[in-house]
């Protein structure tokens, strides 16, 4: 089996794609955010015959897939698998041990502290979790699908594609992280500005755990079992 070798550690100084190709992908994602904005919680198209919650959830897992074929159709055109840019490589026990264990520490001791923050400093968020949290088990099959999405999806758009876009065409890696935290910070726009701003502190975190493991794979577990976590206990437990 070829080994993934993440973008960073080829010192690729072309783009992946046209900066057209990223305002697309970066506009997608700022409608995204502007439609939760105006919902209090996540994008809804109002799919007929679904709760709002469900339809929610099915709308977010498949306008960010159709964001990675997006990105994938620009890779394929550089002779790229959508594996190098994720970057690492599961290529034993320990390795999986590893980035299993680091995505635990990331959510304990900076996932969790900055959404504690965020909440403790930024005000009442109770619409906006009425509208994100599940109410019956099949939302609840739902919540964990989009958490995963937005775990391999999310992390897979600003901490690879856009990181890898911005580091090109400024020529600084620092700066890259810098902007791709900002950006997905305005990209959680129904939350309010003080939980925006931990999201964008944890977007820098997560940039540097990628930057710093030269792959996107610790990042993607951690936010996926985060948003799973999150959701299943607000179920159980109440908000």
């Amino acid at each position: 089996m070829a080994e993934s070798v993440s973008l960073q550690q080829t010192n690729i100084r072309d783009a992946i794609a046209p900066w057209w190709h990223t305002v697309v992908v970066m506009a997608v994602l700022a409608g995204m955010s502007t439609a939760s904005h105006y919902q209090h919680g996540l994008p809804n198209a109002h799919l007929p015959g679904m709760s709002a919650h469900l339809s929610s959830y099915l709308t977010v897992t498949a306008a960010e897939w159709l964001l990675v074929f997006v990105i994938w159709l620009a890779l394929r055109r550089r002779g790229l698998r959508l594996a190098d840019l994720i970057g690492g490589r599961w290529d034993s026990a320990k390795a999986v041990v590893r980035d299993i264990g680091l995505a635990v520490g990331c959510v304990v001791l900076v996932m969790i502290p900055l959404s504690w923050l965020g909440d403790r400093f930024g005000g009442s968020s109770k619409q906006v979790d009425v509208n994100l949290i599940p109410t019956s088990a099949l939302e609840l099959a739902g919540w964990v699908t989009v958490s995963v999405t937005a775990g391999f999806c999310e992390e897979y758009f600003f901490r690879g594609y856009l990181t890898e876009q911005f580091a090109v065409w400024s020529r600084s890696r620092w700066f890259a992280i810098l902007a791709q935290a900002i950006f997905f910070g305005l990209c959680h726009a129904y939350y309010r500005a003080v939980q925006m701003f931990a999201v964008v502190l944890l977007g820098l975190a997560l940039g540097l755990l990628a930057h710093w493991r030269k792959s996107l794979r610790p990042g993607m577990l951690a936010h996926g079992l985060v948003d799973s976590v999150g959701g299943i206990l607000a179920f159980f437990w109440g908000a």
